[in-house]
């Protein structure tokens, strides 16, 4: 009997000591990815696919911050933006720029980010939650939107 016991406390031992490191790991993981996101990066190239899926690249400039206890902000321009109809608003941006800022979260397993937005020029935006795909590349940092109706990539390089 108390050889049962006593292998049943190894037992739980063990299998609690792997749920610690393994719980470590995962944050230790996290936190090495977001550092990768810390930091001020600058639009390298913008795209979106037209609807007769043809690529589109924009002639714009842009700044992306990401800080260390989870906030965001994005501005983006469009030097020569296309005229806006009331018909098809941009909803992103309006007049060719683009400006929000909020907080994000991290799914690492997923590949993607949560953009939770608390302030932005387009105010549909505010108190929206958008989901973005990402990947690293190199010192870039390519971000896509999630939502099937939405076809556009950023590229953002770290300064």
């Amino acid at each position: 009997m108390k050889k049962l016991l006593s292998l049943g406390a190894v037992s739980l031992l063990i299998g609690m000591t792997a749920m610690i490191l393994s719980a470590t790991q995962d944050r230790a993981g996290n936190e090495r990815i977001q550092n990768r996101f810390v930091g001020a990066w600058r639009l390298a190239s913008l795209e979106s696919e037209d609807p007769d899926e043809k690529i589109h690249k924009a002639d714009s400039a842009g700044l992306l911050v990401f800080t260390r206890d989870g906030h965001m902000s994005v501005q983006v321009m469009e030097r020569n933006p296309p005229a806006q109809t009331a018909a098809a608003p941009d909803q992103y941006s309006q007049g060719g720029y683009e400006a929000s800022f909020g907080t994000y979260q991290i799914d690492e397993s997923a590949h993607t980010f949560k953009y939770h937005v608390e302030g932005a020029l387009v105010r549909t935006l505010i108190g929206k939650d958008l989901p973005r795909a990402f990947e690293f590349s190199g010192k870039q940092l390519i971000v896509k939107s999630t939502h099937p109706e939405e076809h556009w990539k950023a590229v953002w390089e770290h300064y």
